[in-house]
């Protein structure tokens, strides 16, 4: 069972082997995480990732790390809205940090890091974010064996680390 690790730091100083960007099925990295990745990692990251557009909520793709290479292998970009700065939902939040997950179960990633994902320009609170990406999570390790040793889940606030930690310690058999 990988270790759960709740973080308060910008997602791209988390030394994790890959970074999840809560994107648009559009692949355009404008604001948000998607801008904070992509002004650290370079412009790069995103002339890879449009390659794959239109990418559905419930899918996801990988790219380079871009300039972040020291500290990570890839960057996964899951949509959680069809297009930019769309109000998205819980289910879609869920359906993104499953399909990260699963990619990153694919590419044999030991280790991700999640910001709140669909929270910010995506609408949904801190504790929805948290709420459905811990219930993804959950599900996700139910299936059993994975590669994954470390998943942090990262914010920059104080309510985001509380929203992660409560819904951590609301999982059956809580994660922490």
């Amino acid at each position: 069972m990988p270790e759960i690790i709740i973080l308060k730091t910008d997602i791209t100083a988390c030394d994790a082997e890959a970074l999840v960007n809560p994107a648009n099925s559009l692949m355009k990295m404008g604001g948000g995480v998607a801008g904070a990745i992509k002004r650290a990692a370079g412009a790069v990251v995103e002339e890879e990732a449009v390659k794959y557009a239109p990418v559905p909520v419930g899918g996801a793709i990988a790219t380079s790390a871009g300039r972040l290479k020291s500290k990570c292998n890839y960057i996964i970009h899951a949509p959680t809205m069809e297009k930019p700065a769309m109000k998205t939902t819980k289910n879609k939040v869920y359906l993104a940090t499953f399909a990260a997950l699963k990619l990153a179960e694919s590419l044999k990633i030991e280790s991700i890091a999640f910001p709140a994902m669909g929270a910010g320009v995506g609408g949904l609170t801190v504790e929805e974010s948290a709420e459905a990406m811990l219930s993804a999570i959950h599900q996700f390790l139910s299936m059993g064996k994975t590669s994954l040793k470390k998943i942090f889940l990262v914010g920059l606030s104080d309510e985001a680390i509380n929203a992660f930690n409560k819904a951590a310690r609301s999982m059956p058999g809580s994660f922490l």
